[in-house]
């Protein structure tokens, strides 16, 4: 099955849930925050949420810091 992630078209299994493409991706979920078609998919619905034929992810990775430590 075709899905897009962060813009790059990837051949993924049928049945592959939003955890498991974090794992294939070598991603950890508790840094990053996951959006399915345009909608925010909650930490606790990663394992149980499949992906489908022509599914638009993207996989935002928290950075912190960005003060200048005053």
């Amino acid at each position: 099955m075709r899905i897009t992630v962060n813009g790059e078209r990837r051949q993924v299994r049928d049945g592959l849930t939003a955890a498991e493409l974090l794992e294939e991706l070598e991603v950890v979920a508790a840094g990053v925050a996951v959006e399915m078609n345009r909608q925010v998919v909650p930490r606790k619905e990663l394992s149980s949420r499949k992906l489908s034929e022509g599914e638009e992810v993207e996989i935002v990775t928290f950075v912190g810091g960005g003060g200048d430590g005053r």
